[in-house]
């Protein structure tokens, strides 16, 4: 099926399953969360999305149906394989709920989603979940300067592996002219004006406590110099601010900007828009306007609730309960853009989905799952104490979801022939799990078979050692050519090795991860690649299938020639 033709099945399929209509954003994530290879042409994606999206949408429903029947038919809605009820469970109750919740996560589209994200989004969907409320995602999408196409799917396509689904799905550049509207009404009430200083003379200002001219203009003066932000005014020459308190022992009321001119291209509005809100003063309004009950963000925010209270109480506008919950991040994975890019620019990590990183996109690829993910956050608690946590906690959770799945296989590194005399020859059969009904495969033995370097480094004349399934043998020479003869299976409490036949070995590529940073700085040792070899039933098992290579840990088969280990 061609690019176009499963592009026409997708909006198909998302309209017939939604009313009749749907957006081309929703199907440009769900095309490249299915087709990696097209992100970096995300824009002429969305361009023949477009084009499709308008012409069914404008179809009647029964012809929706039966094309789509023709191209394959209605799938059914894939359900998550999760449960968020231990979120909700674990999620203290919420002050002064009345009719109902309604919870909103707002991520910016300037990178790709991590754990912290999925917190966030967790914590909101398992509190909709407990009142039977509703979810908006909204994207924070007011700084084009730092946003793409890219990351508005890879944020949807997160969110769709974590099994999380939106009531309602929305961007705040949807927006801008209601947010020009409420910055307008806060000029004419005299609650924001224009500051024509520098930006470094803003900042000084505020760290001092010092109100500049610009606060004392004239309300005319105000307006004028508000029109022209959208006319005359460059980027640096003029920003909107919110007059609050410059004597506030809270650094956040003291008159922050909330409208500055960027002529950056946006992703989605292009060129349309120039002057563009502050964070503060967007996701005020828009929590209002969306009905949001509850605004449940990071304690980061913490500082910024009175400013957030006071911009709605200014414009008379509804204001939500907020409550914060801590951040989170694991030792030696920063989850900080301003960490993680340069060392994508720096070419020391090769892009968002390296199995080093804290991203969503990394983990899937590392073999994390998302159930795991559910069990290790909702084990966490509501605290507002900052969370800081070893990646092996997340892993306990991860082991347990895998084990019972994850097929047993021998995988040799460093591999050292070994000659064995008196060897059986007919196959012997392995089981493929320790204690569950996986089935079993076949090996047959041969006279030279490999072994992991590190066990022969050991071994020495006349040690017996026990290779795995097959029986015990013993050493005879280690000079030139490891040699042993076989002396049957009666023998117990020697070594056990996995082993791999030479005639049929395997081999693939293993990537062994470890922590990004140590003290603090960069692991140049974080990420090896290793040769090994290993069985030949490693190429009858599904890619992106988890697997235990024995002694050594749990990895994700990524394709036939390369696996990634997820841990140990």
């Amino acid at each position: 099926m061609g690019l176009g033709e499963e592009i026409r099945r997708t909006t198909l399929q998302n309209a017939v399953a939604h009313g009749g209509k749907t957006r081309g954003d929703i199907i440009l994530a769900k095309i490249l969360g299915r087709y990696p290879k097209y992100r970096s042409q995300a824009r002429d994606v969305l361009a023949e999305i477009t084009d499709i999206v308008d012409e069914i949408n404008k179809m009647p429903a029964e012809r929706q149906r039966s094309e789509l029947e023709a191209l394959g038919g209605l799938q059914a809605p894939r359900r998550s394989a999760s449960s968020n009820q231990t979120i909700s469970d674990m999620l203290p109750p919420l002050e002064n709920v009345k009719d109902g919740v309604v919870t909103r996560f707002p991520p910016e589209p300037s990178g790709y989603p991590h754990i912290g994200h999925a917190k966030a989004a967790l914590i909101n969907e398992g509190y909709a979940a407990r009142y039977g409320g509703k979810k908006i995602l909204r994207m924070d999408d007011t700084n084009p300067e730092g946003e793409r196409l890219e990351y508005y799917a890879a944020i949807k396509v997160g969110l769709d592996w974590l099994g999380i689904k939106y009531d309602t799905i929305k961007n705040t550049s949807d927006d801008m002219d209601l947010l020009y509207s409420k910055g307008t009404i806060l000029m004419e009430s005299g609650r924001a004006y224009v500051c024509l200083c520098r930006k470094d003379a803003i900042s000084r200002n505020r760290r001092e406590g010092i109100a500049c001219r610009c606060s004392k203009a004239d309300p005319s003066d105000v307006l004028d110099r508000w029109e022209r932000m959208f006319t005359r005014y460059k980027p640096g020459d003029a920003a909107a601010r919110y007059r609050g308190d410059m004597g506030s022992a809270n650094t956040v009321m003291r008159d922050p900007v909330i409208f500055r001119i960027l002529d950056a291209r946006h992703p989605l509005t292009l060129d349309r828009y120039r002057v563009w809100p502050s964070y503060d003063l967007a996701v005020s309004v828009e929590d209002s306007v969306d009905g949001v009950t509850h605004a449940l963000r990071s304690k980061e925010y913490e500082l910024r609730n009175e400013l957030y209270r006071s911009i709605l109480a200014a414009l008379g506008m509804r204001i939500p309960e907020v409550a914060e919950f801590s951040r989170l991040e694991f030792e030696g994975m920063p989850v900080s853009k301003r960490v993680l890019r340069p060392l994508i620019e720096d070419q020391k990590v090769a892009w968002y989905d390296d199995p080093r990183l804290p991203t969503l996109e990394a983990m899937k690829r590392r073999g994390i799952r998302p159930e795991a993910i559910r069990m290790f956050i909702a084990s966490l608690g509501f605290t507002k104490s900052n969370t800081m946590a070893p990646f092996d906690a997340l892993e306990a959770f991860n082991r347990r979801v895998v084990d019972a799945s994850s097929v047993r296989l021998h995988m040799v590194r460093n591999p050292r022939e070994i000659h064995v005399s008196g060897i059986p020859k007919s196959p012997i059969h392995l089981t493929n799990h320790p204690t569950l009904d996986l089935g079993s495969r076949t090996l047959a033995p041969e006279d030279v078979l490999f072994l992991p370097g590190d066990d022969v480094d050991e071994m020495r004349p006349g040690m017996h050692i026990r290779l795995m399934g097959l029986g015990n043998v013993r050493i005879s020479d280690t000079g030139g050519c490891l040699r042993a003869e076989y002396v049957g299976d009666r023998m117990a409490g020697y070594p056990i090795i996995q082993w791999v036949p030479q005639n049929v070995a395997h081999r693939i590529k293993l990537i062994i991860v470890d922590s990004l940073f140590r003290n603090g700085r960069f692991n140049e040792e974080s990420l090896i690649e290793e040769d090994v070899l290993v069985e030949p039933q490693f190429l009858m098992i599904p890619n992106d299938a988890e697997i235990q290579f024995v002694r050594f840990g749990y990895c994700r088969k990524e394709s036939g020639y390369r696996a990634i280990m997820t841990h140990k």
